[in-house]
């Protein structure tokens, strides 16, 4: 009996309890079987079935040619710039500057 009990203990980390390892199992098992019921004919089919879809329902489909769709109202109210993105930008800005600084300096040294 202790010998199952070590056992066990040695094939599931030490965080999983043993109700976590059933229910990986159980999705593994469900995944394999989704997996098995993808094939080629299967995925034939479905696009299929989409296709007939569209088509039976292009009746109630809106056409947007005559219509003007912008995204964020042709941006003329912007989102603020976070203060994150701010301290993102003005490091790589300074970045930048250093890695100019740099490559300047052994351009020069080349060059002598």
């Amino acid at each position: 009996m202790k010998a199952k009990k070590e056992k066990s203990k040695k094939t599931r980390p030490v965080d999983e309890s043993i109700q976590i390892c059933k229910a990986r199992e159980k999705l593994k098992k469900r995944m394999e079987a989704l997996e098995k019921k993808m094939t080629t004919q299967a995925l034939e089919k479905k696009s299929l079935e989409i296709h007939r879809w569209i088509a039976k329902n292009s009746s109630e489909r809106v056409v947007l040619y005559s219509k003007n769709i912008s995204l964020f109202d042709e941006n003329q109210n912007t989102a603020k710039v976070s203060q994150r993105v701010s301290s993102v930008a003005e490091k790589i800005q300074k970045d930048m500057k250093v890695l100019r600084d740099l490559l300047e300096t052994s351009k020069e040294k080349v060059l002598e």
